[in-house]
């Protein structure tokens, strides 16, 4: 059943907000209004998160006196971050830390720092909107390469990195967005070592490397495990695995790289903010209770991304799908009629999907596949299905 976390009942903390209903779309006997399929975050993990915040607000008075701006990130939590990293088979000191405001911020910055103009990136196919546009941001060039049905291809990487020498290459091998895959131990070793042997620099996002759903599962090699010359650089973040409110997140790379991101992110965001640096701290400063949130929030994402396969199954048999490993998305194939067309058809049944294919969507095959986020709640999940099934002019 689903997990209940609780939104705590403590003084100042504001009730939780009703669910939004809406008059359009003829969607008002079920009490549900326009329903998103589009984001991939659970709600926070309550009442730790809320707990988190109080003993944060009564550190904070501990850095108060001060100017407030640490653009390495506060040393105790680059502390905390590493010590994770070392019980994660990577050893790992503070000073190759760098705390960013989130994933999207690290990102930013690397491919700042990384890239010159025009030069190429190879990025997964299909792969995550949003680093193909940071790419683009950075003024370099979006250079795709396929990912399978059953994982990452290793030739098509070799040719791409050999022959085309991108100055990056962006992996996401602990349940990759959007097709929710992890990447073998046979995969990660040969593509770390494609990366040394070709002298280009792999972006592991690992944002979602803690949400196996999977249990008993063991965890896989970190990738940086895999590397000992520096050709791996580590993003973090607390936004996928805790709440997408909590804007922290973390790049390990060289000591060098750290002190130079450090110095030149005034461009960016000059330094991340000291109180939700504190409410991480709280929350990783504890292990076994760390380890305890973190449980919760996979029983809460394993319950709803069964709740959508049921669905699914039940009112779309004609679409097919891998029950994903973990992450919080199903990539689903969606039968004769294109992505495009039922993403049309659901906004007019209240149901917001993604407005094309991820990355890649120059592969004329993907104009066939959705990404379905499982981070609603079961009952809203299957009644968003049931729109898009039933409506007039949606799916039979």
């Amino acid at each position: 059943s689903e997990v209940s976390l609780g939104a705590g009942t403590g003084a100042g903390r504001p009730p939780s907000p009703a669910p939004r209903r809406t008059r359009s779309h003829g969607v008002g006997a079920s009490g549900i209004g326009v329903i998103d399929l589009v984001t991939a975050s659970l709600p926070a993990p309550e009442p730790w998160l809320s707990g988190a915040v109080d003993a944060a607000g009564r550190e904070l008075a501990r850095y108060a006196h001060g100017h407030g701006c640490f653009p390495a990130g506060l040393g105790e939590l680059r502390a905390a971050v590493a010590g994770r990293y070392t019980r994660r088979g990577v050893p790992t000191e503070p000073e190759q830390i760098l705390v960013t405001s989130g994933a999207t911020g690290a990102f930013a910055m690397l491919l700042r720092e990384l890239t010159e103009p025009h030069d190429r990136v190879a990025v997964e196919s299909p792969g995550h909107p949003n680093l193909v546009r940071a790419v683009e941001a950075a003024g370099a060039r979006p250079l795709p390469v396929a990912v399978r049905d059953d994982g990452w291809d290793v030739p098509a990487w070799t040719r791409a990195l050999r022959s085309a020498a991108p100055r990056l290459a962006c992996l996401t091998p602990d349940h990759q967005q959007p097709t929710g895959l992890l990447m073998s131990e046979d995969q990660r070793r040969a593509l770390v070592d494609l990366a040394a042997s070709t002298g280009v620099t792999l972006l592991v996002d690992e944002t979602l490397a803690e949400l196996s759903l999977t249990p008993g599962a063991p965890a896989p090699t970190p990738p940086a495990a895999l590397d000992p010359g520096g050709t791996v650089i580590s993003v973090g973040s607390m936004a996928k695995t805790l709440w997408a409110g909590l804007r922290v997140g973390w790049i390990r790379a060289t000591p060098q790289l750290v002190r130079t991101l450090a110095a030149r992110r005034t461009g960016v965001d000059l330094a991340p903010p000291v109180l939700e640096q504190l409410v991480v701290l709280q929350l990783l400063a504890r292990p076994q209770a760390f380890a305890d949130v973190v449980g919760a929030q996979r029983d809460r994402a394993r319950t709803r991304r069964d709740a959508l396969v049921t669905a699914l199954r039940d009112e779309l048999p004609a679409w097919s799908f891998r029950v994903p490993d973990g992450g919080l998305a199903l990539w689903a194939r969606t039968g004769d009629r294109p992505a495009r067309e039922i993403t049309a058809l659901a906004e007019r049944a209240g149901v917001r999907l993604a407005a094309r294919p991820a990355s890649g969507a120059d592969r004329p095959h993907l104009e066939h596949f959705l990404r379905l986020p499982f981070a609603q709640p079961p009952e809203v999940l299957a009644e968003a299905v049931r729109r898009i099934a039933r409506h007039p002019k949606g799916p039979a």
